[in-house]
């Protein structure tokens, strides 16, 4: 198997411009680190991960921590993350905390800590100070997805904005009946984004001049049955039942939709549907949505990472920069679920 000796030979340089050429740690003009290139290629060295992470203090490793990994929107932003991650040459290594408490404190006190990461983006789950500050305090950036985390940078989208947009579709569409299935205390996930989105659907209406009616919001789990569920109490009379359903997520707008077919009400003619999301099941069910693009967001979220990871490299704790939040895009696409109020 060759070596680096070998490759050094062969391009014509010692081996420390090797090892700066192939790990983009050092200065290197482009000529020089083309020529090396190719020599590994001709050879087929490759780096051994183990010995560039005892040169350089690196893994080249990112750590990924999610709270679940049976929702499409979890994979998306790891998809998207991953993407770019292995582009500049990184691994992934995934943390499921969907167990109890002792498996979130295993990950943050053991697997996060002992130099098997070089950085860790947590996607929608709200750390605390502790957990952020250990890993600050050895010198492992954070940069958290889907709301704000301590002292670290972060990627969000305005979950009240994006209620609102929603809502206000459905206003400028004639509705005045418009009825919610989502946020409640009892299931409220990390940074509250289903009674941040319950917030701007009732903005919407009051700066529409409508009334927020308790008995046109159903509480659900973020499901297709949940939702299925939850729309049925709220289409099951015929007398008072809203003429538009703003749902917080695709999920339970999908289930929405199941619900009003089976009621034997036509969609959009009976009742308008829209949610947010933009699930991979909405173009299917002609759902009008509000994409939130979490591949993007999770490609936008590995880029703040590698940029942490520099801006950290050789850099003193009071000389690194403010924490930034950043707001990801969010876009109305208006589908066959939704129209004018007859």
């Amino acid at each position: 198997m060759p070596g680096i000796d070998d490759v050094a030979r062969l391009a014509g340089v010692s081996t420390a411009t090797v090892s700066r050429a192939l790990s983009g740690n050092g200065p290197v003009s482009a000529p020089t680190r083309a020529r090396v290139v190719q020599a590994a290629s001709q050879l087929g060295y490759v780096v051994s991960s183990n010995a560039s992470g005892l040169a350089s203090g690196r893994t080249r490793n990112i750590g990924a921590v999610v709270p679940h990994l049976n929702r499409w929107f979890f994979t998306s932003v790891i998809e998207g993350a991953e993407r770019v991650l292995l582009r500049r040459g990184y691994d992934l290594t995934l943390y499921n905390l969907s167990g109890e408490g002792d498996e979130r404190r295993r990950v943050f006190e053991h697997h996060l800590l002992r130099n098997r990461v070089d950085a860790v983006f947590a996607v929608s789950l709200e750390l605390a100070e502790d957990e952020v500050g250990r890993l600050l305090a050895i010198g492992k950036p954070v940069v958290g997805v889907g709301g704000p985390l301590p002292g670290v940078p972060t990627l969000r989208i305005d979950d009240v904005g994006v209620a609102r947009l929603a809502t206000e579709h459905l206003v400028a569409l004639g509705h005045r009946r418009i009825a919610h299935v989502g946020g409640s205390h009892e299931f409220d996930l990390d940074f509250h984004i289903p009674t941040n989105r319950r917030l701007g659907y009732e903005q919407a209406l009051r700066d529409a001049g409508l009334p927020v009616e308790e008995q046109l919001h159903r509480a659900s789990d973020f499901t297709i049955p949940g939702g299925y569920d939850a729309a049925k109490q709220l289409l099951g009379s015929p007398h008072d039942r809203p003429t538009a359903i703003f749902a917080a997520s695709d999920e339970m707008a999908i289930g929405a939709i199941l619900a009003a077919r089976d009621l034997g009400l036509s969609v959009p003619r009976d009742v308008s549907v829209i949610g947010i999301d933009d699930h991979p099941l909405a173009d299917f069910f002609g759902l009008s949505t509000v994409a939130q693009h979490p591949v993007r967001q999770g490609e936008q979220a590995a880029a703040l990472v590698l940029e942490a990871l520099e801006t950290s490299r050789g850099a003193a704790a009071a000389t690194l920069p403010e924490p930034v939040s950043h707001t990801a895009e969010a876009d109305l696409i208006v589908r066959s679920s939704t129209a004018v109020h007859p």
